[in-house]
């Protein structure tokens, strides 16, 4: 199953992957709700509400303030679906239950150097800046380019 795990420049450090967490997906609760919409479109919706709950993860954790989605095929089983979870939930919260490794993501998504002082911001507390985050792309990259990324975000920090 393709997940969109919520992440920040500090997760990106970890060596063997990222740990177990809410993350989000194409669920069959997101086609429900978005009948419409293509599968791009779903897949857009599941980005966005990863990148939103990476501005929490970064008020939690201090990172660099840009938003930070890694996309990564998951084994079913390491997937907890949300009905099982409870209805309180977005449509396309999943709960990753075993750790990602590296070899299983396809891109990490992250924002653009200018949108630092938007993401601070919305990570302080302010919805307009949250707004306006929301507003930007985020930047492809793949897997291959984790090592440049790192350095990237890790001078970002200094």
């Amino acid at each position: 199953m393709r997940v969109y795990l919520p992440a920040t420049a500090a997760d990106l450090r970890e060596g063997t992957g990222l740990a177990p967490r809410w993350a989000h997906a194409v669920t069959p609760a997101l086609r429900g709700a978005l009948p419409e919409e293509d599968e791009e479109g779903l897949e857009m919706s599941a980005t966005l509400a990863a990148a939103d709950e990476s501005v929490a993860r970064l008020a939690a954790d201090g990172s660099v303030p840009r938003r930070v989605v890694v996309a990564a095929d998951v084994p079913d089983a390491s997937v907890v679906p949300p009905e099982v979870l409870g209805e309180d939930q977005l449509e396309t919260a999943v709960e990753v239950v075993a750790p990602v490794p590296w070899s299983v993501v396809v891109a990490i998504l992250v924002d653009d150097a200018d949108a630092t002082g938007d993401v601070a911001a919305a990570a302080a507390g302010d919805d307009a800046a949250l707004d306006r985050a929301a507003e930007r792309d985020l930047l492809w990259f793949d897997v291959v380019e984790l090592a440049g990324l790192r350095r990237e975000l890790a001078g970002a920090a200094g």
